[in-house]
């Protein structure tokens, strides 16, 4: 079930009537029926393992909490981590796995040519979302940062709250779980403010990301020879595709939780006006970021160690921060190619402390040059993240240095241009006035307004087809 779809459109009112009709205990229990439901309306099978996974982390942090004795405790975090983790690796690493290695022993000839060893193996939905929030649950239980669920009811909320379920935000227990056990505080404002970011999510989604990907899906779905000039259009439609379907599914998930009076973590903060790496991944997908550095790249001693530590630390970050991403090389490339930036951007910063005080942070001209270069450093990152295999990549890159026309490019750009001029509107709003609800805080007249010119775009040219949001395959 998807939230651009028909059947969300029948389901979450009814679910969201009852609510309003039940008192606190009930509310929660109604919605861990509507989040089986909902997830089960993919794959009803997969519910038994995020059940095992959710089972193991209640009890495992509940013995944490009660237990003074570290070996024990070790022990327990260990299993939660085991259990979570190897349920992840084998649904979504396991063939990688054994792909290369059967490609290699088949390039030594120690096995025969026809040796097929690979499963036939359905990812889980949210698979990788879920793991996350799991593994900083036991951690932080065990690092006395958070209590545990005292319920196995609160703790199964916490996890499969149908809004945030499947592509977060990654949701922290010491952030979520005080609001599942206190009953929310609901009001007519919270509906409008949800409301707004749910629609405002539905248009990214149904608009500016469902007609980019026609623009995309073409040239990455073909075999080459590629045109340098398609390549590079298919890498401007699909940065903002893939910020649009991600940032409109966070944003729908927001706007839900906030109609049950539910605060869900922000998970992007205008990305593409970062001047660095580092700024970058304060502001993409902020539940992941920040869920590597307190959970990877700090327990691996973050800066606090030589420099040449620190770079192997961003390094290991970045790489499996790919890694989540996907089984590919190509997403091993990007988490290396990201780290790389990051480590870049450290050396220069450290080299350069004394130049950069001498340029105005006011000087505007400088700093627009420096989102224009990172921007397009991000750009070529996506070409990584986007590639179906090296070859493809190989071939991309050739194309846009040996086959690019730049009269060809300058026809294709308009229709891309057109499509993200909303979202282009908005976000120099918002990054002008620094406040990400710009559009709903405009004057009630204006308002309506772009509602209504949002509406026209959706239902006049928007893709009316349910299509699937890009982060539900990690």
């Amino acid at each position: 079930m998807l939230f651009n779809s028909i059947q969300f459109f029948f389901f979450f009112p009814v679910v969201f009537l009852l609510y309003l009709l039940l008192k606190h205990r009930w509310q929660n229990r109604l919605l861990i029926i509507a989040s089986c439901l909902f997830y089960a309306s993919w794959n009803w099978k997969f519910l038994s393992i995020m059940f095992l996974s959710i089972t193991t982390d209640y009890f495992c942090a509940k013995y944490i909490s009660q237990n003074e004795n570290p070996k024990i405790r070790k022990r327990l975090l260990l299993l939660s981590i085991m259990v979570n983790l190897s349920i992840l690796a084998f649904f979504k690493y396991f063939n990688f796995f054994v792909t290369n290695v059967e490609l290699l022993l088949k390039s030594i000839h120690l096995i025969s040519p026809q040796a097929h060893f690979a499963l036939s193996i359905i990812l889980p939905l949210g698979i990788s979302f879920y793991t996350f929030e799991a593994i900083s649950y036991t951690f932080d239980v065990y690092k006395r940062k958070t209590k545990p669920a005292v319920k196995y009811e609160d703790y199964l909320l916490f996890v499969i709250y149908f809004p945030h379920l499947i592509a977060g935000p990654i949701m922290r227990a010491k952030d979520f779980l005080p609001q599942i056990v206190s009953p929310r505080q609901m009001s007519l404002g919270k509906l409008y403010e949800g409301s707004h970011l749910f629609f405002w999510g539905l248009f990214e989604k149904m608009f500016i990301a469902d007609n980019l990907a026609k623009i995309v899906n073409p040239v990455f779905g073909n075999p080459p020879p590629y045109k340098g000039e398609d390549v590079l259009i298919a890498l401007y439609a699909f940065a903002f595709q893939i910020f649009c379907d991600f940032d409109g599914y966070s944003n729908m998930a927001r706007g839900l939780g906030l109609c049950m009076g539910f605060e869900i973590t922000i998970n992007f903060k205008l990305p593409y006006f970062s001047s660095n790496p580092r700024e970058f991944w304060q502001r993409w997908h902020i539940s992941l970021s920040s869920w590597l550095r307190d959970y990877l790249y700090i327990p691996l001693g973050g800066n606090q160690g030589t420099e040449w530590r620190t770079y192997i630390n961003l390094s290991l970050t970045m790489l499996l921060g790919g890694l989540w991403h996907g089984a590919s090389w190509t997403f091993v490339l990007w988490g290396m190619y990201q780290g790389t930036l990051l480590i870049l951007h450290r050396v220069i910063t450290e080299s350069r402390k004394t130049q950069d005080a001498l340029i105005s942070t006011k000087d505007y001209l400088w700093k627009s040059l420096k989102i224009f270069i990172f921007f397009h450093l991000v750009i070529f990152g996506w070409l990584l993240f986007r590639s179906v295999n090296l070859h493809q990549l190989g071939s991309m890159s050739c194309a846009m240095v040996t086959s690019f026309h730049w009269g060809e490019f300058t026809k294709l750009f308009p229709k891309f241009f057109l499509i993200i001029l909303p979202l282009l509107a908005v976000q120099i709003g918002q990054l002008k006035t620094g406040n990400l609800m710009f559009l709903f805080q405009l004057p009630k007249i204006l308002k309506i307004a772009v509602y209504a010119l949002m509406t026209y775009l959706i239902i006049g040219f928007g893709v009316m087809k349910a299509e699937e949001f890009i982060y539900f395959q990690f």
